[in-house]
């Protein structure tokens, strides 16, 4: 087998130790799916220095957090935070209420790391909302907004007791979304304008080859023209757009450009006009523009262009933080009353969604294999590498 075979097999664990040794933590991914009809369980196991914690208590506690502008920053006495979900549970010493099931990661993980590894598992409620945030601009850097993910663990006499730093560890986690199996129709938009001095319309028709597109996929524009007017079309203009609309706290509205085309394809009168464009959407062509909205973001980890928001039946929109939608613009550009100034005087939009592809779906028999390489320090969380047998 070749050695980028061998690489290709590789899973990754990611280990945490708090300050004072007390509490490592870990777990098996840092990506949560939302399939719709449920969601991936968070799935770890904490290994505890009971010698070191004695008569205190070590909980866990998954945690979904809306920010807004600065962490450190207060306005008129409220912080620009708000916690959209907060779930704790006691690991040490055990209830006796641990009655679930062992995943297979965590059956897996406690074969490795030691029968004294403490499980801990998490249910996501159906209403949250996916990892999000909001690019903060180069001349911005202060501006932020965000919907995290995080799990705590974390040592304390008792759950009033405020949490020490040296004796909690925190994970960055997202909860992500895939693109639905249904294929949805088309999507095509049309528009006829008509001109003073014409007796005919101008009729724009542009259409996507499907409706759904993956981060990275490449998105074919249709455009078909029909020109019976008296106008001359000048240049043809196309772009993807993002909407992201801030509907908890401030309801912002920030709509970029995140891929554009300008198209010197000129349009005579009483002709008719096809071409198919092509626009690639990526997060390398936007870095440090403000208001690019990012699927949720772990330090030291790259990420892409957000995906697109789909709200499930009855869901709350505020407790969603961000909303995030796609549209596809096309606008032929026509001479004014001038002659020498170009308005957009013709234009369609066409919503589609940009999502993550789902993987494969095949189960991973992983083994642990110490990676010394990877410091246990890492504000991310060390990874271990995991071998991986089908």
């Amino acid at each position: 087998m070749s050695a980028e075979s061998k690489n290709s097999k590789k899973h990754v664990v990611y280990k945490k130790v708090s300050r004072d040794k007390s509490i490592a933590t870990y777990l098996s991914r840092r990506d949560f799916v939302d399939h719709g009809s449920h969601i991936d369980p968070v799935d770890g196991v904490l290994l505890v220095d009971t010698g070191y914690v004695r008569d205190q208590k070590v909980y866990c506690r998954l945690k979904c957090t809306f920010h807004y502008g600065p962490e450190d920053i207060e306005m008129i006495g409220q912080a620009f935070t708000r916690d959209l979900y907060v779930s704790t549970i006691q690991v040490y010493p055990q209830t006796g209420d641990e009655t679930k099931s062992l995943t297979k990661m965590q059956e897996c993980l406690i074969k490795k790391i030691g029968d004294k590894a403490l499980p801990f598992s998490f249910e996501f409620p159906n209403y949250l909302p996916c990892s999000v945030c909001l690019q903060p601009g180069v001349n911005d850097p202060d501006k932020f907004c965000s919907v995290d993910f995080e799990v705590i663990a974390f040592c304390v006499s008792n759950l009033e007791e405020k949490i020490r730093k040296r004796s909690s560890v925190r994970l960055a986690i997202r909860k992500v979304q895939y693109a639905p199996d249904r294929a949805g129709p088309q999507p095509t938009a049309q528009i006829s304008k008509h001109f003073l001095m014409s007796d005919q319309p101008l009729h724009l028709m542009a259409s996507l080859n499907k409706e759904i597109y993956y981060h990275g996929e490449s998105i074919s524009i249709s455009v078909q023209v029909t020109n019976n007017s008296s106008k001359h079309v000048k240049s043809i203009r196309l772009a993807v757009e993002q909407t992201t609309n801030v509907v908890l706290y401030s309801n912002d509205k920030y709509t970029e450009e995140v891929a554009v085309e300008e198209a010197n394809n000129q349009i005579a009168p009483n002709s008719t006009f096809s071409k198919t464009y092509v626009l690639l959407p990526t997060i390398t062509n936007n870095r440090g523009k403000h208001g690019i909205a990012l699927d949720g973001k772990i330090k030291q980890e790259d990420t892409n262009l957000a995906s697109s928001t789909i709200l499930k039946e009855g869901a709350d929109r505020e407790v969603q933080g961000m909303l995030v939608s796609y549209s596809v613009k096309v606008s032929l550009l026509i001479p004014g009353m001038l002659g020498d100034i170009a308005t957009s005087d013709v234009t369609v939009q066409i919503p589609f969604l940009l999502m993550q592809p789902t993987p494969g779906k095949r189960y991973i028999t992983p083994i642990l294999v110490s990676s010394p390489k990877h410091s246990a320090r890492n504000a991310c969380g060390s990874p271990l590498d995991l071998l991986i047998r089908d």
